[in-house]
């Protein structure tokens, strides 16, 4: 009897045990790396907008859930070593933004899932192959970078039809910024479409060089200046709102018409934004994180697109440079700023 209890204890602590360990297993956090070229400060609504996106599904950090972040601080050459580290740490999610954070950390890993939370001309760019099947370890959104550069040309058309030469701040910097991992590519692309856009409209476009982790604001009115510049515009990319104040002041110095990609510039002073939020991006990403970490592929998760798109005329900037907004744009606008 007592041989008979002593086994019965003995297997009933072994089953314990192997509950232990199993409830230990499947209760593993998991960790999500989150990696931006910009800066902690610069991209703090976009972190924010990502975590309440984290939130909203059930998600909260230290809990049930962790959350690696790594910055750039508007340094590519950071991206290669940050991106290593994050497939170090063995983290189960890696979001990326925008475009050439994804193909850094794609060429990093081929194995832990990436959600590039806004990425241009992601089959042009290889980052996946099919929107609707991206295959690979690859998904997210599409920022529509190149199509949404041409309607803010063809805004600035249409407000302004005597303007002739229009000059181009790229998001994330010019040609001498952009040959690690292939990151010209993307700019190649997207200049293309609003090159080609431009010759229709009867516009030059000229390109304006400059540094993002060292910018010389300076030098940038001045080359616009000699440029003749009859207009202004940003590529699409969270780098320009770190500097939000200086590229706003930029045309308005030269008291030329510009138009931005993000409502935080004409909130800002701007003269026009026209673009997606890219908050609305980031807190969709959590989205696609939820998903793979339920079990989704991500080359079973199609590529989405944004369908809301906002244009913000800054009226009482158009009054202090002396411009004039048509009424017909005027009644185009989601909202304007008096």
């Amino acid at each position: 009897m007592s041989k008979n209890l002593t086994s019965f204890t003995l297997r009933a602590l072994i089953f314990l045990l192997c509950v232990s360990v199993e409830a230990q297993q499947t209760s593993k956090v998991p960790r999500i790396g989150y990696l931006l070229e910009t800066s902690p400060s610069g991209g703090a609504h976009l972190f924010g907008a990502f975590r309440q996106g984290l939130r909203d599904l059930g998600y909260i950090e230290g809990k049930n859930i962790f959350i690696e972040s790594r910055w750039a601080e508007q340094r590519r050459e950071r991206l290669i070593p940050l991106a290593a580290e994050l497939v170090r740490l063995n983290v189960d999610v890696i979001v990326a933004a925008p475009a050439p954070v994804g193909l850094v950390v794609k060429q990093a890993t081929s194995t832990i899932p990436i959600v590039v939370a806004h990425m241009s001309d992601p089959e042009e760019l290889g980052l996946v192959t099919n929107l609707a099947r991206p295959g690979g370890n690859v998904t997210g959104m599409r920022s529509l970078t190149s199509e949404l550069g041409v309607k803010r040309l063809e805004i600035l058309k249409e407000a302004f039809p005597k303007i002739s030469r229009v000059v181009v701040l790229p998001g994330a910097g010019g040609p001498e910024v952009a040959r690690e991992a292939g990151l010209s590519q993307e700019k190649r692309v997207s200049m293309k479409m609003m090159e080609a856009a431009a010759q229709t409209l009867g516009l030059e476009l000229r390109l304006l060089h400059w540094k993002p982790s060292d910018p010389d604001f300076r030098g940038l009115f001045r080359a616009m200046v000699e440029m003749s510049a009859g207009a202004f515009t940003v590529t699409s990319s969270p780098v320009p709102l770190h500097y939000l104040a200086e590229i706003v002041d930029l045309p308005r110095k030269s008291r030329i018409p510009a138009i931005y990609p993000q409502s935080q510039f004409a909130e800002a002073g701007g003269l026009m934004s026209y673009g997606a939020r890219w908050e609305d991006f980031h807190r969709r990403a959590a989205y696609y994180v939820d998903k793979i970490l339920k079990g989704a592929k991500p080359a079973d998760l199609p590529v989405e697109q944004p369908t809301k798109f906002e244009f913000v005329i800054n009226l009482k900037t158009a009054k202090t440079l002396g411009l004039t907004i048509p009424p017909q744009v005027l009644m185009e606008a989601d909202r304007v700023i008096k």
